[in-house]
């Protein structure tokens, strides 16, 4: 249930950042919201919504919209590009490496930038072990090996048989009901993930902590948008990996600018993390360090087990930003105001 609450805020404040957006900009230049069916049930939800709700995501969407504008010329300054489209992606792009949530983009020049839109978390891709899965080809482009299978295969095809069975007793077998889950599944399964991992990087040194972190983060480059309603704040950051972002719009430049992040290129430590029998580190240099927690989805035994996966640490290099909510022209005037007596008084 908590779940289902998740995602459907989730989806919400993705149409809170469309509105944001078109509102903010729609005044000074042509906007085209394109319809599709991800559009209509996000706005579905976001309507379904009470009005307090509502209140939130768009005061979080709008902090947002007030960090990117400041980074991105291209959001204000069309420079003959108009218009300026602005979409929600299925679900199926992130399947496909797209982590991307909501899309701007400029048809006539061909410039783009996305947001991730996280509503009060931070994971990032949750991706799948099981005895099918080659996680070793689909993350990293390089195929795991037998001995992996021969590990992993045998657990989840005991895990797939109390499924099976299950059903065809008429009554679902619970993982609670699955005896000493932990250590019959979990850590045999993590160790055989991170001793095939460790395996595959000594095998092609230098490129599987790269290939890594771009599995984790998506394709392409973009911007993760973090409510914190509890503090009324909206985190901006910038995942500027191949040097996409912050591009100038004719003689328009950004405020700020925004670095492009370093790759890691090895692992400093893959190991489980203390006092945890569910989940594993992985820090890498460059200030990269991944959390990697495993769980079963569902309440019903299936045979795949899920990663819920947090970027722990970034370079230091990354550009983020914290912005209130409630920063507004009042509290802006007062700044200024104060600022001014401090100088008259020197």
């Amino acid at each position: 249930m908590a779940n289902g609450i998740q995602t459907a805020n989730g989806k919400a404040f993705e149409y809170a950042c469309v509105l944001a957006i078109y509102n903010e900009l729609s005044a000074i230049q042509k906007i085209e919201i394109e319809d599709s069916p991800q559009l209509k049930t996000a706005s579905s939800l976001y309507e379904s919504m009470d009005e307090k709700m509502q209140e939130t995501l768009d005061k979080a969407a709008i902090a947002a919209v007030r960090v990117i504008r400041r980074l991105e010329p291209q959001l204000w300054e069309p420079n003959g590009n108009e218009p300026l489209y602005l979409s929600i992606q299925p679900d199926s792009a992130g399947i496909a490496g797209d982590v991307r949530d909501v899309l701007c983009l400029r048809k006539q020049n061909g410039w783009e930038i996305g947001f991730s839109c996280k509503h009060n978390h931070h994971a990032v891709k949750h991706s799948r072990l099981s005895d099918t899965i080659d996680f070793g080809k689909e993350w990293l482009g390089i195929p795991c090996s037998e001995n992996y299978f021969g590990k992993v295969v045998p657990l989840f095809a005991k895990l797939r048989k109390y499924r099976d069975d299950s059903k065809s007793a008429g009554k679902p077998m619970l993982w609670e009901e699955v005896d000493n889950k932990v250590d019959n599944y979990y850590r045999p399964i993590l160790q055989a993930f991170m001793d095939e991992l460790s395996k595959i990087d000594s095998e092609n040194k230098g490129k599987v902590p790269e290939a890594l972190i771009r599995y984790l983060l998506g394709r392409y480059d973009f911007y993760k948008v973090i409510t914190d309603d509890r503090n009324r704040t909206t985190r901006v950051e910038a995942i500027n990996i191949a040097g996409t972002l912050n591009a100038n719009s004719g003689k328009e430049k950004a405020i700020t600018k925004v670095p492009v992040l370093k790759m890691p290129t090895q692992f400093y430590h893959i190991g489980f993390k203390p006092e945890s029998d569910n989940t594993i580190e992985v820090v890498c240099d460059e200030g990269w360090q991944i959390s990697m927690r495993i769980h079963n989805a569902s309440s019903r035994v299936e045979p795949s087990l899920k990663f819920d996966v947090q970027l722990v640490s970034f370079p230091s290099s990354l550009f983020t930003q914290t912005e209130p909510w409630d920063l507004d022209d009042t509290f802006t005037r007062r700044i200024t105001k104060y600022a001014e007596l401090i100088m008259n008084n020197h």
